[in-house]
């Protein structure tokens, strides 16, 4: 109930309202209050009483003297000697039905264990609220001898318990209590559910007319609303069954308290004690056999979730998928949809480093970044270890294809944390659009699953999208022709060292070359220059990253032995390593050896890693890094501000630079949280006594709003393009031995 509300708020009003309920429960007992001692009854107040404390908690009993108190002081008067007695009865009548309900672990209100349950406890309520008023209209006066009250007392109360306490409870109870939602199609459709209230109406009128014509019959004819209780305890929700019920029986008792349609006020004690176990017997069946169609239900939605969800993520299955998609692929009307599968790379270096716990625990939390992701409408299932499939409703391939990038990007940002380490990965996928009809699901699901393999083959973390015949997927061993021409690049001697400067912004920065070694490589076949983009990927898919930063960084030294006049100029050369390399055990030693022999002095060199690939492992990425700064190197951290967590593990990284990620430098003039980013980087980087650089400064505003912001170098277009070494380093090549 009231769920937006603060608590305090919702709490006043819940109470509020039991006590308004009770009030005007009790007014309507007091129309059918019959024979000399005025005994009520139907007593539906201790039935919304007892369900209030069953819901809070005994701590709430305190409303039933107030709720019982405004009802003597308003439309139910009783002599002053006979109030304590009233309100003790009603207070402590549900105080002990209540302590009989919640003595033992609670259940949630769907089972008919805790319908019986119920039952016991009106009896306890009932028994003991007899009791003592009985006791206190005798002490008053009221009454002569408390046979008949007291069993008019006892039946009027457990009716009012066995009639309003399942509907009370079921729309008290929170909606996580009554177990599993259950889906629309469990339950009657619309128009049976119209011809039912045409039923029960019926009932009612053919009840009254049956009365008005034959009064010694009139009690057999609420076998016909009854009949119409029972359908709706198979066919229709817990809640539309108790309210029903409830009405039935607030009805047939005003019918018999009122004398009216025929009925007869019952004046002997046989005949109470006949209506009222007869109109208990209609409260408690028709809520005892939906309790039990209520839990069946539970029990085989409970079976089909387990049947058809995956236990770790909590998504749909393989078959559950499958058995929606070809639903879907077979229904013409339906519009153009898109079939992915995603697949994540390099898991097993989580499982490896951090173990299979923390590797099923990344999937599981995958699952709820690819859920959260997903449009209202579309399909997601774990189909396999490290494997998901989406199905995309309503969208173009290029609407589909931006879409699931959208996603692998998400993926890609996401930080993990787990016993100190901070996990990561990223995800291929293929995605294949189609309309409805126009194949089969297997022949999806494959040409989505090829697409996937052929997206990590080159390189991973991309889409590759395809289309419904084999000629248009991208072909599978481009990845692994570029892996060929790779290791014959670095056999035949063809990747070419090119330069790019970087600049100090302010006069206070220290002098001589800044500036980082890019790389090119000379195509073997074609003596093409191909850029870094096209083939790193396949290098990191392939495993060559350290065996390309150590053909980088042995030319390099050797480059510089050979022109000492060019070394000496040199502050700072920057070197980018790939992440396998900062968990090669044996780069470590490669590079202390090399820089042993080497006239080039280690404190020149500095290692770029990127801000991804320090916090894939970070114990080994501080081991490395203090390694190398052993040997005098310094290092930075290249693209940063691209991870979700980069400030939390600053300190752990004794780096020198913080290079930041070009993307907020381009977009400075047209984003002001860009530029605060570039800014706050900056601050920190000076507070930790760092350096900051700035990547693809492109402009000369771009350039003067950086040293605005008291960043310390620059890097781009607007300082210099990527130039060969020997270009790079033409003037101090020229110069003449002095």
């Amino acid at each position: 109930m009231l769920p937006l509300l603060p608590n305090r708020y919702r709490r006043a009003i819940e109470f509020s309202l039991l006590v308004a309920l009770y009030v005007a429960a009790g007014a309507f007992s007091i129309l059918m209050a019959v024979g000399p001692d005025d005994i009520v009854l139907f007593w539906p107040a201790s039935g919304i009483a007892l369900a209030g404390v069953v819901r809070f908690g005994l701590r709430w009993i305190w409303f039933v003297p107030l709720a019982t108190l405004l009802l003597h002081l308003g439309p139910a008067p009783v002599p002053l000697a006979f109030l304590p007695w009233s309100l003790a009865a009603n207070t402590l009548g549900v105080l002990i039905g209540g302590w009989v309900v919640l003595r033992r672990v609670s259940m949630a209100p769907v089972s008919v264990r805790f319908a019986f349950r119920i039952l016991f406890g009106g009896l306890a309520l009932s028994l003991a609220s007899a009791l003592i008023g009985c006791t206190g209209l005798l002490v008053a006066g009221m009454i002569d001898h408390p046979g008949e009250p007291f069993v008019r007392w006892l039946l009027g109360n457990l009716l009012g318990v066995a009639a309003s306490v399942p509907a009370m409870l079921l729309w008290l109870a929170p909606r996580h209590t009554l177990g599993p939602e259950l889906p629309p199609n469990t339950y009657a459709p619309e128009g049976e559910r119209l011809l039912w209230n045409i039923a029960l109406t019926a009932s009612y009128v053919l009840l009254g007319w049956g009365s008005s014509h034959g009064a010694h019959y009139s009690l057999g004819l609420s076998a016909l609303p009854l009949a119409v209780l029972v359908w709706s305890a198979i066919r229709f929700p817990l809640l539309h069954t108790a309210v029903a019920t409830l009405i039935t029986l607030l009805l047939i008792a005003a019918f018999a308290g009122l004398g009216l349609a025929g009925y007869p006020v019952p004046e002997r004690m046989t005949d109470t004690i006949n209506l009222l176990a007869f109109l208990s017997l209609l409260a408690v069946i028709p809520m005892l056999l939906a309790f039990s169609v209520h839990q069946h239900r539970v029990a085989s939605e409970r079976l089909r979730l387990r049947a058809s969800t995956d236990p770790l993520t909590g998504l749909a299955n393989r078959d559950a998928f499958e058995e929606r998609v070809r639903a879907e692929i077979d229904d013409p009307a339906a519009p153009p949809m898109a079939l992915a599968y995603l697949d994540l790379d390099n898991l097993k270096l989580v499982n490896d480093t951090a173990s299979h716990a923390a590797g099923d625990a990344l999937i599981r939390a995958l699952g709820g970044v690819i859920e959260s992701c997903r449009n209202r409408g579309d399909l997601v299932a774990r189909t396999g270890g490290d494997e998901f499939a989406v199905l995309l409703r309503n969208c173009t391939p290029m609407v589909a294809e931006d879409r699931i990038r959208t996603l692998l990007r998400a993926i890609e940002g996401y930080r993990f944390s787990w016993e100190g380490q901070v996990l990561s990965t990223t995800a291929s996928a293929g995605v294949v659009a189609f309309l409805p009809g126009q194949g089969e699901y297997a022949q999806l699901l494959s040409q989505a699953d090829a697409a996937c393999f052929t997206a990590k083959e080159l390189g991973g973390n991309r889409v590759c999208l395809a289309g419904l015949h084999a000629s248009d997927l991208h072909d599978r061993t481009t990845a692994m022709r570029w892996a060929v021409r790779l290791r014959e690049a670095l056999e035949q001697g063809s990747l070419d060292l090119y330069c790019q400067s970087i600049v100090p912004l302010n006069e206070a920065a220290d002098t001589g070359r800044h500036f980082e070694i890019l790389l090119r490589l000379r195509d073997p076949r074609g003596g093409e220059r191909l850029m870094p983009e096209q083939f790193v990927p396949a290098a990191e898919r392939f495993h060559l990253g350290p065996r390309i930063d150590r053909e980088v960084l042995s030319r390099t030294l050797a480059w510089f032995e050979a022109h000492p006049k060019a070394a000496a100029s040199v502050a700072m050369c920057g070197i980018n390593l790939s992440g396998e390399a900062l968990v090669d055990e044996g780069f470590i030693a490669f590079v202390a050896e090399r820089l042993r022999h080497s006239s080039f002095p280690a404190s020149r060199l500095c290692f770029e890693v990127t801000e991804t690939s320090a916090v894939r492992d970070l114990a080994r990425a501080q081991r490395f890094i203090a390694e190398m700064r052993r040997l005098g190197c310094r290092f930075a951290i290249d693209d940063f501000g691209t991870g979700f967590c980069s400030f939390s593990y600053l300190r752990s990284l004794d780096v020198d630079y913080f290079k930041i990620d070009g993307s907020f430098v381009r977009e400075m003039d047209s984003s002001p949280l860009a530029e605060a980013v570039v800014r706050s980087i900056t601050d920190i980087a000076h507070v930790l006594d760092k350096r900051s650089i700035a990547e693809h400064t492109e402009s000369e505003a771009q350039r003067q709003a950086l040293k605005a912001l008291g960043v310390d170098y620059a890097q781009g277009y607007c300082i210099d393009k990527p130039m060969a070494i020997a270009e790079y380093f033409r003037a101090e090549l020229d110069r003449p031995h002095q």
